[in-house]
């Protein structure tokens, strides 16, 4: 059996310098997501989202990003979750796209707030009628008795609302406002690129700086 600590990969790929990124870092990541959409990469819309709770205990998740532009960086979820609860305490996370094919990651950090009721609307009227329901269904991060105890409230909620349930009032979206964006590219020997923007608390504008690996 092989080794945990002889498991390593050399990385080669590409090379990123502060010369030749985007002033704007929002900018920076649509143009590293289209190369990840253009790469096929299996859902390269996937991030981890950190959130802290109030006592200051960390928990990390799998979510899809679904929107993003100057503003911020969108997700939607139950606000009644662990993540809703954390969020609602301390209103603070950070967000990580790793695109190992094309070795890179992104990382950002900010403060998150609620997006319009608007914004949420649209997009749960968008989502399919089975994820809809769900979101009705599922008392996101409750103990529950077995899968079956689910399944039941999906039929029923399903019979309740057919083919419109409207959005819960518990489920909507959120946005992190970036305080830090920092782009990360693999290179040999651990010595790899790494990028940072950060907003001056002055000014609002962007920094741009080259971080140690």
């Amino acid at each position: 059996m092989t080794s945990l600590a002889d498991l390593r990969k050399t990385y080669s790929l590409g090379s990123l310098d502060a010369a030749d990124v985007d002033p704007d870092p929002i900018r920076q990541f649509q143009t590293w997501f289209a190369q990840a959409l253009d790469a096929k990469l299996p859902e390269p819309n996937a991030m981890t989202v950190a959130s802290v709770d109030a006592q200051g205990r960390p928990a990390a998740r799998i979510l899809l990003i679904k929107g993003v532009d100057e503003r911020g960086f969108v997700f939607f979820t139950n606000y009644e979750s662990r993540k809703g609860r954390e969020l609602s305490a301390n209103p603070h996370a950070a967000l990580l796209f790793h695109w190992i094919e094309l070795e890179r990651q992104v990382r950002i950090e900010g403060k998150v707030e609620l997006t319009s009721a608007e914004e949420s609307d649209a997009y749960f009227n968008s989502r399919p009628l089975g994820s809809r329901i769900g979101a009705w269904a599922s008392e996101q991060s409750t103990v529950i008795a077995n899968r079956e105890t689910l399944e039941a409230r999906e039929r029923e909620i399903a019979a309740q609302y057919g083919e419109a349930p409207p959005r819960p009032p518990h489920w909507g979206g959120y946005r992190l406002v970036p305080e830090a964006i920092e782009f990360w590219q693999g290179r040999p020997s651990r010595l790899h690129d790494r990028i940072r923007y950060a907003r001056d608390s002055a000014s609002a504008a962007w920094k741009i700086e080259r971080l140690a690996p």
